[in-house]
């Protein structure tokens, strides 16, 4: 339902002159209103997409339906998302290809999970695993409003990936492994019993603790390959006739991408030669949440974005105390 003109329940993508978007759900006998007029949705609902409609005070709003990477900053969320930046660097530096079969650990709000649906196709398996229920709830409601309902390819558990991950998947089946969580190296034994040789481990890490810690996991293993640690950075730019500079604001730091290939079982990985400086590494010790950057998401928030998804928790049902965050342990959206 990509294509054709607009129907009654089509998201669309709406700009006005300056710019600013605005996304709505169009709903037969509805309107949209601004501070400066409104238009009806049966304006907009069978016409082609790339149309204008004007509001009753003479503004024009492009109406389009909106992209992956505009439906994910747009969606409802609890845990922080993964932004397009880094949701394109993962399916492409991992090879995210059709047909794969990929787990994906720490969902969050669901917005990593539809590029990697996108990417494995109809044809291939993504078997998603979070350890809280409500953030499962979120991102399945955002999952099935973009495809417009279940999608064949994708799976989804609640629990550890340890204790998981084994019931799912045979030893040495898995394509690709998709990390993001707060301590993915207590993974690397359930990972690298799944992985097929060749197969890669990506991992997405909110700060430089964590990092550190996961690259050094990963060398003491032994069954991967060295890892490779990079980020990205947006900057947008102005171009108007010669008037063409930088964008005063960017997408800067969100998060590190760390990338690592299975070994063949048997076969040590290469030591690398390098020369650590003095105090490279730190005395042995646990590393608290705090120490590898975890936020918070209030109840309220959770409750409130769960209602916005179509997943409300049954007000009957009496809930206890709220698990440790697990997933998607960037900086809040807020804070952005």
């Amino acid at each position: 339902m990509r294509r054709g003109p607009f129907r009654a329940g089509d998201r669309v993508q709406l700009t006005d002159p300056r710019g600013r978007l605005h996304t709505i759900t169009l709903a037969a006998g509805a309107a949209f209103h601004t501070h400066r007029g409104y238009f009806q949705h049966d304006d907009i609902i069978g016409a082609s997409e790339g149309s204008v409609v004007t509001t009753t005070s003479g503004i024009d709003y492009l109406a389009l339906r909106p992209l992956l990477s505009d439906y994910t900053l747009s969606m409802p969320r609890g845990a922080a998302v993964v932004y397009p930046k880094d949701a394109g660097q993962i399916v492409a530096m991992a090879d995210i290809f059709p047909g794969a079969r990929v787990i994906e650990a720490g969902v969050g709000s669901g917005a990593l999970t539809m590029s990697l649906l996108r990417a494995v196709g109809d044809g291939g398996s993504l078997h998603s695993i979070e350890r809280r229920e409500d953030f499962a709830d979120i991102a399945r409601g955002n999952v099935e409003l973009f495809f417009g309902g279940p999608h064949p390819a994708w799976e989804l558990s609640i629990g550890d990936l340890s204790d998981v991950l084994p019931e799912v998947a045979a030893p040495g089946s898995v394509d690709r492994i998709v990390l993001d969580m707060l301590a993915p190296w207590e993974n690397l034994e359930a990972s690298a019993v799944a992985l097929a040789p060749g197969g890669v481990l990506i991992c997405y890490v909110a700060t430089t603790t964590q990092l550190s810690r996961l690259g050094e996991e990963l060398r003491a293993d032994g069954r991967f390959t060295e890892p490779e640690a990079w980020e990205t950075m947006i900057r947008g730019w102005h171009i108007e006739g010669l008037a063409v500079r930088p964008e005063h604001r960017m997408v800067g730091h969100t998060g590190f991408l760390l990338k690592s290939r299975r070994m063949a079982d048997g076969i040590d990985a290469p030591v690398r030669r390098r020369r650590p400086s003095k105090g490279a590494y730190p005395v042995d010790g646990d590393w608290s949440p705090e120490e590898l950057g975890e936020r918070a998401v209030s109840d309220k928030k959770v409750r409130r974005v769960r209602r916005d998804v179509g997943q409300a928790l049954d007000a009957s049902v009496v809930t206890g105390p709220t698990p440790e965050m697990g997933a998607d342990s960037g900086p809040a959206d807020e804070d952005v």
